[in-house]
């Protein structure tokens, strides 16, 4: 079985992904919170079954980015999520080419 939309290995370590000319696609994903970082409670919502996720705005972004800036606001007590997800992953570059 292939996959219809392959990312090209180029890509994945390209020089050209880097946080400074992303435009933050990776905060436009759900984050769920499944271990405690010290995030502040007004930005955890709950989801029907109790689970903690980060709130959005309304165009989907998470509530703790700086539009203008692009950079995490509670960075010292961003989620778990947030700090494995590395700049230049194969999780990066998916996303990265997905918002292009």
């Amino acid at each position: 079985m292939t996959d219809s939309n392959p990312i090209a290995i180029k890509e994945v370590n390209s020089p050209d992904l880097t946080c400074a000319k992303c435009n933050a696609a990776c905060c436009q994903l759900e984050v769920m919170l499944i271990t405690d970082t010290g995030v502040p409670d007004q930005y955890i919502e709950h989801d029907q079954w109790g689970g903690e996720t980060m709130k959005r705005l309304d165009d989907g972004w998470c509530i703790c980015v700086d539009r203008d800036t692009k950079l995490c606001t509670i960075y010292e007590n961003r989620p778990w999520v947030c700090r494995i997800f590395e700049m230049g992953s194969y999780e990066c570059s998916v996303e990265f080419v997905a918002a292009k």
